[in-house]
């Protein structure tokens, strides 16, 4: 039994590290490399913007069934990396090796659900929004594409998660860093053409037809398994605490319980924020015009800049707490929850202020002239009032960490269901009655609050009942 246990829990930096240092060193390539991705994600609208305001919305429609494919590729991730860093932090190498063999196996099962739906749903999806027939045939260009090659988001998450398990983040910089880079110069390569970048003065020895849509989504793809690639590489050349062989890829059922019973809450918390996003898009086409629509999928983009830092932290913090909940030190897990809050809280804080004072030129960002002129108008007003939510978020972010740590995920689900079902679309519908767009926005803040109060109660009952206990 001694060899399928690791040498001395005190060599992990996670059991020896300062709380400050470790989440610092930890979080940085993680939330660097999502504010990667989160620019990259303002860019693909910025060219996709230079096509026209159909295609901003088509963007907007597609956004549920991008955002369940990451959903529930980081689920299975985040399960797989929750049961792998308590084994590593009991010394249970044997469980931490299935574990990260039956997150493959589930992983793989959903890659080819997805494949399915892109090239059999995709139609009957954008039927249910009644946009014009261009918006339509942009967007199920757009998701089919991302769909069938739905492998490489997959394999880019999982394997980043496992390299974050084991403490070894830097890694995924690179990973998300290169995918990131790679899609920035490839969008409007792809999107515009040649012949579209020679119109902004940019003049190219070859020629690539101009594909709009789907140049973007080709883009995304080919960015993702890049960074899939990279990911993979690293695992098996950097990541020594965790031992890949074909005997580990053999379904067990007591592992994948374990994993599906942290994963499946959050997979559920990412369903929902694309059923809300659905819905919320069902909301906005009630108005006249496909503006409203638009202006909810630019805000996305716009907010993830700052909540990716944010899942980069938290990324980081269930880590540190569940290694340290596996070696019982209550204290470290108390700190690591004390400045996640901290730096959740300052992130969000700018985010606030920079949504306040600079809305007009944030929208300005995706303008293709006049003809947009409304839609930076609208966009405006939705801004500042969207934003007086981010301190609230920053509470509900940083302590929902402990809720998948901790292997309580339905806190979690609890939680997302309030504030992006429960409360939010009720809330939104009731107030669109008015007639007045602007009005939805504040929809968000009422959730946000409900969400947070409650976050903070979960918090408290998890802390008596799993970390006081070990004290």
């Amino acid at each position: 039994m001694a060899r399928n246990r690791l040498p001395a829990p005190g060599e992990n930096k996670m059991r020896t590290m300062p709380v400050g240092k470790l989440l610092f060193t930890m979080a940085l390539p993680l939330a660097l490399s999502m504010l990667v991705q989160a620019f990259y994600n303002i860019v693909d609208s910025f060219f996709v913007a230079k096509v026209n305001e159909d295609a901003v919305t088509a963007l907007s429609f597609a956004f549920p069934i991008q955002n369940l494919q990451i959903g529930c590729a980081t689920g299975i991730a985040v399960g797989m990396n929750s049961l792998l860093s308590k084994s590593l932090g009991e010394g249970n190498q044997e469980q931490a090796n299935r574990a990260a063999g039956n997150g493959i196996i589930l992983t793989m099962v959903l890659v080819v659900g997805f494949m399915l739906f892109g090239a059999f749903g995709t139609e009957g999806y954008y039927s249910v929004f009644g946009a014009n027939d261009r918006t339509t045939q942009y967007g199920i260009s757009y998701t089919s594409i991302c769909s069938l090659f739905t492998l490489g988001i997959f394999v880019e998450i999982l394997g980043e998660r496992l390299l974050q398990a084991s403490g070894r983040t830097i890694y995924t910089l690179f990973t998300q860093g290169t995918g990131a880079v790679l899609n920035i110069i490839l969008d409007p390569l792809f999107i515009l053409g040649t012949e579209g970048l020679a119109e902004m003065g940019i003049h190219l020895p070859f020629y690539v037809p101009r594909m709009e849509v789907a140049g973007a989504a080709i883009a995304t793809v080919i960015g993702q398994w890049v960074a899939a690639i990279m990911a993979v590489i690293f695992n098996l050349t950097k990541n020594h605490d965790v031992h890949f062989a074909v005997k580990y890829l053999k379904p067990r059922k007591d592992i994948i319980r374990k994993v599906l019973s942290v994963g499946v809450p959050s997979m559920i918390m990412m369903a929902i924020g694309s059923v809300m996003n659905f819905c919320m898009n069902k909301i906005f086409m009630g108005f006249d015009g496909q503006t409203p629509a638009a202006v909810f999928g630019i805000y996305f983009r716009l907010q993830s800049f700052f909540l990716m830092p944010l899942f980069g932290i938290n990324n980081a913090s269930i880590s540190i707490v569940a290694y340290n909940y596996g070696a019982r030190q209550p204290k470290r897990i108390l700190k690591t929850l004390k400045c996640a809050l901290g730096s959740a809280v300052v992130v969000m804080l700018i985010g606030l202020t920079v949504f306040q004072i600079f809305p007009e030129t944030l929208m300005g960002i995706f303008s293709s002239g006049e003809e947009s002129a409304a839609l930076v108008r609208m966009g405006i007003t939705a801004l500042r009032i969207v934003s007086l939510h981010f301190p609230l978020a920053a509470i509900g972010i940083a302590l929902g960490a402990s809720f998948q740590a901790l292997g309580i995920g339905i806190y979690s689900t609890i939680t997302s269901l309030c504030r992006q079902l429960v409360v939010l679309v009720p809330a939104a519908y009731l107030l669109s009655l008015s007639g007045n767009v602007d009005a939805v926005w504040w929809s968000f803040v009422l959730a946000e609050f409900v969400s947070s109060a409650l976050t903070v109660f979960f918090f408290l009952r998890i802390y008596r009942k799993k970390v006081k206990p070990l004290m």
